[in-house]
């Protein structure tokens, strides 16, 4: 297409995740309460990925070769890494610190790509060669990092609709990335591989759209907490009130202060530590001018 080596769907799909993130520029001022700076960073990175895959390598452009392959593999190792450190922020998760933290993740993916790709590719000039070597280990601690990742969030006990989905959205994606090496060995079928890889941005995309549902469906509960943030950013110098707005997290956290559950249900329904609701709830109460749980409560639960 366009005489480059880019396919239509691969186009196509670049087109689309353009106009996502113009839209999602748009309406990010509009919707403090789901700050959506990580997830616009997301969308630019599938942009790059789409580019940078699509239309190298390109024979007549850069060379020697191998810088373009530097290219395009960098941009997707950046993008998983960055869509794995997306997910663990959604979920503050903090399990396998040691093994499985985003910068052991990156380390290990540079790493790899240097000894098992580069290096390979250099000494025999067999695309194919390095490729396999790169990719065949990398899908192994893939897999084994998507069941890990699945067994966690599972063991997030909530009777709520959003959280369901946002399970399933959330291994969706991640399994889309995982099976990203795979598809690189199978051989250069664009339409395949930018077709599973885009739908991993779809479903996070589908994923704050589902959280911007719940929002708009608790604003019952919120209507209080929300109008206070619009009205402490025009009057911050009259009532001396330091606020700034809650993040997704403390949102969610706020609901089920208001819902009356303890930190100690929330944090095993949400299964992170007791003392990690307890800091949210510190910044909440702080960002909504207020001292404690008691005075929140008695500030915003709508009676």
């Amino acid at each position: 297409m366009f005489g480059t080596s880019i396919h239509w769907t691969t186009f196509f799909y670049l087109l689309i995740d353009t106009i996502i993130v113009i839209l999602a520029l748009i309406q990010n001022p509009k919707i403090k309460q789901l700050s959506l700076r990580r997830y616009i960073i997301l969308g630019c990175l599938f942009v790059l990925y789409n580019l940078t895959g699509g239309f190298l390598p390109d024979h007549s452009f850069l060379k020697p070769l191998i810088l373009q392959y530097i290219i395009t593999y960098g941009v997707a190792i950046a993008l998983c890494v960055y869509l794995i450190y997306y997910l663990y922020k959604d979920y503050d998760i903090i399990f396998l610190k040691r093994y499985f933290s985003i910068k052991n993740i990156g380390i290990t993916l540079i790493v790899g790509f240097i000894i098992l790709f580069l290096i390979p590719y250099l000494i025999t000039g067999s695309l194919d060669s390095a490729r396999i070597l790169f990719t065949l280990p990398t899908s192994v601690l893939g897999f084994i990092f998507l069941g890990l990742f699945y067994r966690r969030i599972s063991e997030i006990k909530i009777q709520n609709s959003f959280f369901s989905k946002r399970k399933k959205l959330s291994t969706t994606s991640i399994g889309c990335i995982v099976l990203l090496p795979i598809l690189t060995v199978i051989g250069d079928y664009q339409w395949l591989t930018f077709t599973v890889m885009n739908l991993a941005f779809y479903t996070i995309t589908a994923l704050e759209i589902y959280r911007y549902i719940y929002l708009i469906k608790n604003q019952g509960k919120l209507y209080k907490v929300l109008n206070f943030n619009e009205e402490s950013d025009q009057n911050l110098v009259k009532n001396k009130i330091i606020f700034q707005n809650l993040t997704r997290r403390e949102f969610e956290i706020a609901l089920f202060i208001l819902s009356k559950s303890s930190y100690k249900k929330i944090a095993k329904q949400l299964f992170i530590a007791e003392n990690t609701v307890s800091k949210h709830a510190s910044n909440i109460f702080r960002k909504t001018g207020t001292n404690n749980r008691k005075e929140f409560l008695d500030r915003f639960l709508k009676n």
